[in-house]
């Protein structure tokens, strides 16, 4: 495993990270979700599933873990997973508020998380997360900020957010769309108190997403820790003939791609299995030199993220 700092004075995390959205809820929008899951999908099985996936994941050198309120349980079962072990032992913990889980546990919900950026949903969620993760926390980001949502155009939101990051939580952003670049731009821009609010930024990166790269890299220059979800296209890389030739498997290569890339301090494995984890971690020894280039086969934002949202929750 590689370790280094995320973002200006941040603390050390791992290269890769372990991120909980497939294994908070038995729904998820990752191809072949269901099948991943094998029937561990009751609240008490997946509990135990995820807090396998945890150990695994710390064996292996993991020590970033990404939740969110709108994961299900997946607050909830890491709560359990840390009352088990030594503080000393613990993962740097990242979370988000935002989105509100509605699907009450049915993988055919017609809604399974909707989007709440106001004050009350921020102060409600905070107070959800921190009874579960208590000072575990570390990173506490928006999720999916977007132009729609207005959030970062919230004057109340933004004073509580820097009020948080005054005693010492570390706050991030996290964005989604084809509007990624704007939306980093613009939180790059956002001071409370005369300092930057921001310390973190997480966003969509992949060979096939890869429009972001650019403000992605100003991020980091800027000092924020920058952290890579989706970097297997929600599964559609991870199969395929595309990476043949290589000597790896296709989410190997694809996973290599962001890491290899210098302003990616955090990339993160979606994993649902351990099978599929020990695979993604083989991304560290893919060189430089056997990333494929998939220049010609990334597609436009708006395409992307209109295939993203036909994707069924399985």
């Amino acid at each position: 495993m590689r370790y280094g700092t995320l973002g200006a004075g941040g603390p050390t995390v791992s290269a890769v990270g372990l991120g909980l959205a497939a294994l908070g809820r038995p729904g998820y929008i990752n191809v072949g979700h269901g099948v991943d899951l094998a029937g561990r999908d009751s609240v008490d099985a997946l509990g135990a599933h995820a807090g396998d996936m945890l150990d695994a994941a710390i064996a292996a050198g993991i020590t970033y873990v990404d939740a969110a309120r709108s994961y299900g349980r997946a607050e909830a079962f890491l709560a359990v997973w840390l009352d088990e072990r030594p503080e000393n032992d613990w993962p740097v913990i990242g979370s988000k508020w935002g989105y509100v889980y509605t699907a009450d546990w049915q993988t055919d919900a017609d809604v399974h998380e909707v989007k709440h950026h106001d004050l009350a949903t921020l102060d409600r969620q905070l107070a959800e997360t921190r009874d579960l993760l208590g000072d575990a926390l570390d990173v506490y980001q928006i999720h999916s900020a977007t132009e729609e949502s207005g959030v970062l155009a919230n004057p109340e939101v933004l004073e509580r957010l820097g009020e948080l990051r005054d005693t010492g939580l570390r706050i991030g952003f996290t964005v989604s769309g084809p509007n990624q670049a704007d939306m980093i731009r613009h939180g790059l821009t956002i001071e409370i108190g005369g300092q930057p609010l921001f310390a973190t930024v997480q966003a969509t990166w992949n060979l096939l997403e890869p429009s972001a790269e650019a403000t992605l890299a100003a991020a980091h220059d800027a000092g924020l820790g920058v952290i890579v979800k989706e970097v297997l296209a929600n599964g559609r890389l991870a199969a395929g003939t595309w990476a043949a030739g290589t000597g790896f498997g296709p989410d190997a290569v694809a996973i290599a791609a962001a890491l290899h890339r210098p302003w990616a301090d955090v990339v993160l494995s979606g994993a649902a299995t351990e099978e599929q984890l020990a695979a993604n971690l083989r991304a560290l020894a893919v060189p430089e030199s056997a990333v494929v280039d998939l220049a010609d086969r990334a597609e436009h934002p708006a395409a992307y993220w209109g295939t993203r949202s036909s994707l069924p929750w399985n």
